[in-house]
């Protein structure tokens, strides 16, 4: 199941042979790439903060700025992609930023990983 939970980032990672032997935006595959998994391992951490916080308003502030940081993130590496490689590159960040939402997306309902989803405690038997 915790291939499940991250398919999108082994989606990330073995795209990449075939981007460079293909001869695509090395550029724009790197930066994606990397604010991708930044962001997937940042917000990881931040809804593990969020579970742990005794405080509802601690938690809900966690969450918001746990998805307000991963937009500006990944936008922000779309935005440098365009400017600082060409079109090519911002197409190609923005492009496998897209396919790796998309991954994500589906198998947080296929797996119901919900970040607002309590976890069950240490040897207690779960009900679902």
């Amino acid at each position: 199941m915790v291939f499940l939970r991250y398919l999108d980032v082994c989606l990330v990672l073995a795209t990449a042979p075939f981007v460079l032997i293909g001869g695509g935006p090395a550029l724009g595959y790197a930066l994606g790439a990397g604010a991708w998994i930044l962001t997937r391992a940042g917000v990881a951490f931040v809804h593990d903060r969020a579970r742990r916080a005794p405080d509802g308003r601690v938690k809900a502030g966690l969450h918001v700025a746990g998805m307000l940081g991963r937009v500006w993130l990944v936008a922000a590496a779309i935005i440098l992609a365009r400017y600082d490689g060409g079109k090519s590159d911002g197409i190609m960040a923005a492009a496998l930023l897209l396919a790796a939402f998309t991954v994500y997306l589906v198998m947080s309902f296929v797996t119901r990983d919900s970040p607002l989803s309590p976890r069950p405690a240490q040897g207690t038997p779960s009900t679902s």
